[in-house]
C-alpha cells in the first residue's frame, strides 16, 4: 500500500469504522468548571551581561521596586542594569485553586535581553482579567534555550533562550467562585457540538438515574437535575462522568494538506455518478544561445544569435468512473490502481468538489 492508502486507511478506522462508546468525561465538560489566564509583569535578576541594554523598560521597573523597598535613587539616576531583563509572566489558573496551591508560570522577555538563561523572577503579581491578583510568582527559571556568539559577529541559537518556566512557580492567593454549587442544575457542554451525540448522553444518563434526570438544552449542552448538598454534587458527577455513551460518527469530511500532498478522508464521504479524467501537460524550453564568429581582419564583431528548442509532452491521462454512492475505498482503490499519488488525488476530489459531485466538506490547509 502507498502512502495515500495508509493515510485514509488509520483515518477511517480513528471516525467511525467500528462504533466505540467513550466516556462522558471525554465527551464533555461541566459549565462553570473551568480554568482562568493570568498575567503579570516584573523583572528577572542574576543575568549574565545578557539583559536588556537599551529598553527603558526594565530600568522603570528596577526603580520603582527599589522604591517599595525603601532605597530611592537620586534623581536623573538612570540605572542601566545589563543583568536584568524586563519580562512578561502567564499562568493559568486550574478550577477550584485554593490558596497556597502553587501553578507553573511562563515568562517572556519584552525588551531587548539576549537570553533569560540562568536567571531568577523577582516577586511579581499576577491578576486576572477582572484586575484582582490571585497567585505571586516568583522563582529561578528553567530555559530550555541557548545563546552563544563571537566578536566577530557570528552566532548560534538553539531553541529559544527568550522565554523559561518556573514549574510551581507561582502561589494562589484567593479562589476564583465558580457555578458547581450554586445552581440547581449541571449542564454537560459538549466538546464537539451534535445532536445525536447530545441524544445519546440524555439517554445514558436517563437510563442510570431515572427518566427526566437529563434533559437536551441544544446540540451542544445537556442539563442534569443534581443534588444541592456538595458532597452528594461531587459524588454524583463522578457517576455521570464515567458512563459509557456512543458518540455520533463524525460528519463526511476531506481534509487537504496542500504544502505535503496529504489527504486524510473518513469513511463516511460519498460520490454521485461521475466521471474525471485527471493528466498533466509539461512543457520544456532548452536555450542554446549560437556564437557567431567574424572572419579575421574582416571589420566585422561578435554576435551572440539566441536559439530557443520548445517541446510539449502530455501524460497518459487517467479516467475515473465513479458509480452512485462510491464510498471511501473505491476511491483510493481507483486512484492506487492506476499508480497515482496523493496531488493526483487531490486534484481528482478538487474536480469532484467543483461538479457537485462530492458529498463531504472539502478543507484546504
Amino acid at each position: 500500500m502507498n502512502r495515500t492508502t495508509l493515510i485514509v486507511i488509520a483515518f477511517w478506522l480513528l471516525s467511525g469504522g467500528w462504533a466505540h462508546a467513550e466516556r462522558i468525561k471525554d465527551l464533555a465538560s461541566v459549565a462553570g468548571v473551568r480554568s482562568n489566564q493570568l498575567v503579570g509583569y516584573g523583572l528577572v535578576t542574576g543575568l549574565d551581561k545578557s539583559g536588556d541594554k537599551s529598553s527603558k523598560f526594565a530600568p522603570q521597573t528596577l526603580r520603582n521596586m527599589m522604591g517599595q523597598l525603601g532605597l530611592t535613587l537620586p534623581p536623573g539616576t538612570d540605572p542601566k542594569a545589563k543583568n536584568t531583563a524586563f519580562v512578561s509572566i502567564h499562568a493559568e489558573l486550574p478550577a477550584f485553586a485554593k490558596p497556597g496551591q502553587k501553578i507553573d508560570v511562563t515568562v517572556s522577555s519584552i525588551g531587548d535581553a539576549k537570553s533569560l538563561r540562568g536567571g531568577s523572577l523577582l516577586m511579581s503579581p499576577l491578576k486576572g482579567a477582572d484586575g484582582k491578583v490571585y497567585a505571586i510568582a516568583q522563582g529561578n527559571l528553567v530555559v530550555g534555550g541557548l545563546s552563544a556568539g563571537g566578536q566577530d559577529g557570528s552566532k548560534i541559537t538553539v531553541n529559544n533562550p527568550l522565554v523559561g518556566r518556573i514549574p510551581n512557580g507561582a502561589s494562589v492567593e484567593q479562589v476564583v467562585p465558580t457555578s458547581f454549587d450554586q445552581s440547581g442544575d449541571l449542564v454537560f457542554n459538549l466538546n464537539n457540538t451534535d445532536f445525536t451525540t447530545a441524544n445519546n448522553v440524555v439517554q445514558a444518563i436517563n437510563k442510570a438515574f431515572g427518566a427526566d434526570t437529563a434533559r437536551a438544552v441544544d446540540a451542544g449542552s445537556v442539563s442534569v437535575r443534581a443534588p444541592v448538598e456538595a458532597s452528594q454534587r461531587v459524588s454524583f458527577v463522578s457517576m455521570l462522568e464515567n458512563l459509557d455513551v456512543t458518540p455520533d460518527d463524525a460528519p463526511a469530511k476531506v481534509i487537504v494538506n496542500s504544502r505535503t500532498g496529504t489527504v486524510i478522508i473518513n469513511s463516511k464521504v460519498r460520490v454521485q455518478p461521475a466521471a474525471v479524467s485527471h493528466g498533466s501537460l509539461t512543457v520544456t524550453i532548452n536555450e542554446n544561445p549560437q556564437v557567431s564568429q567574424p572572419n579575421p581582419l574582416s571589420g566585422g564583431s561578435t554576435v551572440v544569435t539566441p536559439q530557443s528548442q520548445v517541446s510539449i509532452k502530455e501524460d497518459k491521462n487517467h479516467m475515473f468512473v465513479f458509480n452512485p454512492g462510491v464510498s471511501l475505498d473505491e476511491i483510493v482503490q481507483a486512484v492506487n490502481g492506476v499508480g497515482a499519488g496523493p496531488s493526483d488525488l487531490v486534484a481528482i476530489l478538487e474536480a469532484l468538489k467543483s461538479a457537485g459531485a462530492l458529498r463531504a466538506e472539502l478543507i484546504v490547509i
